[in-house]
């Protein structure tokens, strides 16, 4: 594979930002598998933004040859309040995490940051050193990264969230950073201070945030109002009725999907839409839209543009996009519910 199939591939949606498109192919031109990472915190099951879009975009760095990581953020997590502070229940989701990103992602690598701390004097050292680069009110700006924001009431260990997270780039020493498009602060933050401290920058790839299935809202936890509309709106398991998870059946999928926001002819920040785009586009050219002739009759869409634009001109129903992407949605989660059937016990993450 050539250097520009391998930008077409990091490059191409659920990919929204590169920074830079120079430094990808500088990377790409020296390196045959560049090191890459996305870390995750710990806390309730998968669902489609986290598993199956983040998933997505691993399966294309990989096809790139990029060694891939993902990297289980066990200490991040009990510093954001998951699980209350257990660390039984931190050890069974990483469990978790890590067979489902195992089975979506074959190939990818997986560790933790127990690990990673784990009799390494020099982590601490570089944590420091990375504070003294940084401001008080330059952190705080990226307290957003956690789902906070800086008008809450924040403990003190969550001010360290930001430079623990740029310090484990450091100490994975990685080429490529890759996250969805709410942890852009810490990443641009990343690449401001490690020049002043003779760090290597890595390359920032963001991906696109699914969003949740109600209409997207601004909930102010961010002062720029895209940013905040796109993190406030995203798909997050906090709100279950909302939110399609890896383990839900196809009848639980088909009735949250007839719940969501969809209006008809209204294609800007539309869920169902988004999900279509996103997920099943990605590998997808050719989805069928079935339907009697009284309602138009069956449709061929080669392309999420053509869909998009029919549904813009009113020619699909929602009704009909809903139980479309349901019935897509069901045929790319069975493998992975099923795979779960009795592996591992799940009852209390299930609840978080």
């Amino acid at each position: 594979m050539d250097i520009d199939e391998k930008i077409s591939l990091i490059s191409r949606p659920p990919t929204e930002e590169v920074v830079t498109s120079v430094q990808m192919r500088q990377i790409l031109e020296v390196k045959d598998h560049p090191s890459h990472y996305i870390g995750f915190e710990l806390s309730g099951p998968l669902h489609l933004g986290s598993l199956i879009i983040a998933g997505n975009k691993i399966n294309d760095f990989l096809k790139a040859g990029i060694r891939c990581r993902v990297f289980l953020a066990d200490w991040h997590s009990y510093i954001n309040h998951k699980f209350k502070g257990n660390w039984d229940l931190f050890k069974q989701s990483s469990d978790y995490y890590e067979e489902a990103f195992k089975l979506f992602c074959p190939g990818v690598e997986v560790s933790r940051g127990t690990v990673l701390y784990e009799d390494n004097n020099e982590y601490w050292l570089n944590f420091v050193r990375f504070c003294r680069e940084i401001t008080l009110a330059r952190n705080v700006r990226c307290l957003t990264i956690m789902g906070r924001s800086e008008k809450e009431s924040l403990d003190f260990g969550q001010y360290l969230y930001p430079p623990m997270q740029a310090t484990d780039i450091k100490t994975m020493d990685l080429d490529i950073v890759h996250a969805g498009m709410d942890q852009r602060k810490v990443h641009m933050l990343v690449r401001e201070a490690f020049p002043k401290l003779k760090w290597k920058v890595p390359l920032a790839v963001h991906h696109h945030l699914l969003l949740g299935l109600d209409e997207p809202r601004r909930s102010g936890i961010d002062d720029d109002q895209e940013t905040d509309l796109k993190v406030s709106s995203k798909m997050s398991k906090s709100k279950p009725s909302l939110c399609i998870f890896v383990h839900d059946s196809a009848e639980e999928i088909a009735k949250k999907m007839s719940k969501a926001w969809c209006p008809e002819g209204e294609t800007r920040e539309n869920p169902v839409l988004d999900i279509a785009k996103h997920i099943l586009f990605h590998d997808h050219d050719d989805i069928l839209l079935d339907r009697p002739s009284k309602y138009g009759g069956s449709v061929s869409y080669d392309s999420y543009s053509q869909m998009e634009a029919d549904y813009l001109q009113k020619k699909i129903h929602p009704a009909d996009l809903k139980a479309l992407v349901s019935k897509e949605l069901d045929a790319i989660i069975e493998p992975i519910r099923s795979h779960f059937v009795g592996r591992l016990k799940l009852g209390d993450l299930l609840k978080d």
